[in-house]
């Protein structure tokens, strides 16, 4: 069984191997520096991954009831309008 962790050489020397064992479910995490890098994911699991995140997103009506209002606390200034003669 291929290891689910490979070093960038390492996963481009056995693509093939990273591919397949991806598409198996089992999600391949790429290091680079010996820090994950990316991770490979089966394309039907990432389309699902998509999905929920769609799902969770906050709509546009969310995002305007979420913004404060000020409930009248901000004074009004006392002054002229400009004058618009040209």
């Amino acid at each position: 069984m291929p290891p689910s962790t490979w070093s960038l050489h390492d996963a481009k020397n056995r693509f093939s191997a990273v591919v397949e064992a991806a598409s198996e479910g089992d999600p391949q995490t790429v290091t680079k520096h010996g820090k994950p890098a990316v991770v490979v994911v089966a394309a039907d699991d990432y389309a699902r991954l998509r999905q929920l995140e769609k799902l969770k997103a906050p709509s546009f009506v969310d995002h305007l009831l979420a913004m404060p209002g000020d409930a009248g606390a901000f004074e009004r200034l006392d002054g002229r309008l400009r004058d618009t003669e040209i």
